[in-house]
């Protein structure tokens, strides 16, 4: 009977272990800024946007910049703060990049951005990234 109680034991364990671990979200590095004024000021240092996908609630961009490290870079997801009405809604997004590393090597990073603030009514948004040929359908 103790072994049945020990078998019962580990099954409920390795059941409540393993739902816990199925419902962590992604968590994003960064939030996405909604700014009209930044969408136009913010830093535009070159940049190549390389993939662009959505993971739960972060947009995960992968991109490249010359550099020495990167790790001087600021980067920024800036919305345009319009919504373009069509089915699905639109949005206008930019990667801002300020780089003020004077090396010749190039350098890739991946970065994500909390957009659980740019939904809209309804059930999915297009994202569009304005400085590449780069666009995502938000589902939420």
């Amino acid at each position: 009977m103790k072994e049945l109680w020990m078998l019962i034991l580990t099954a409920l364990t390795l059941l409540f272990s393993s739902c816990n671990d199925a419902t962590n979200t992604p968590e994003c590095e960064f939030e996405t800024l909604i700014s009209a004024e930044e969408f136009v000021t913010a830093p535009s240092d070159p940049v190549s946007i390389n993939s662009v996908e959505i993971e739960g609630d972060c947009l995960v961009i992968t991109f490249g910049a010359s550099g020495c490290s990167g790790d001087t870079w600021e980067v920024k997801l800036i919305d345009s703060e319009s919504i373009m009405e069509s089915l699905p809604p639109q949005r206008n997004l930019r990667l801002s990049l300020k780089n003020d590393e004077l090396c010749e090597a190039y350098i890739s990073k991946e970065v994500s951005f909390d957009i659980s603030n740019l939904q809209v009514e309804g059930y999915s948004l297009q994202l569009n990234l304005v400085n590449s040929n780069e666009s995502v359908l938000y589902s939420y």
